[in-house]
């Protein structure tokens, strides 16, 4: 059995990867993400955890979705379907 490091991770988590970043570094940020989600790492599918409050980003990037409210999940779905459930509206008041 091969053992799994950080160089070949089943579980990718980013929290808030776009604070404080240029809105042009953002997209490339994207690219790299749907990348990894798309064809893995070094040949090893990959799992990415998006944690992300710009919902523009994380709306384009999502498969699926969870929301959080006072640690409570309020909505999930596929991520194709955020804009038809509202959840834009629902992290805006959150």
């Amino acid at each position: 059995m091969q053992s799994i490091g950080a160089a070949q991770p089943r579980l990718l988590i980013l929290e808030e990867p776009t604070e404080g970043i240029q809105p042009s570094i953002i997209k490339d940020i994207g690219r790299v993400i749907r990348l990894l989600a798309d064809t893995g790492l070094n040949g090893q599918r990959v799992a990415i955890l998006l944690v992300e409050q710009y919902y523009d980003f994380a709306r384009q990037l999502a498969d699926d979705y969870l929301v959080m409210q006072r640690g409570q999940f309020i909505a999930s779905g596929k991520g194709a379907e955020m804009e038809q459930n509202g959840i834009r509206q629902l992290v805006a008041t959150s």
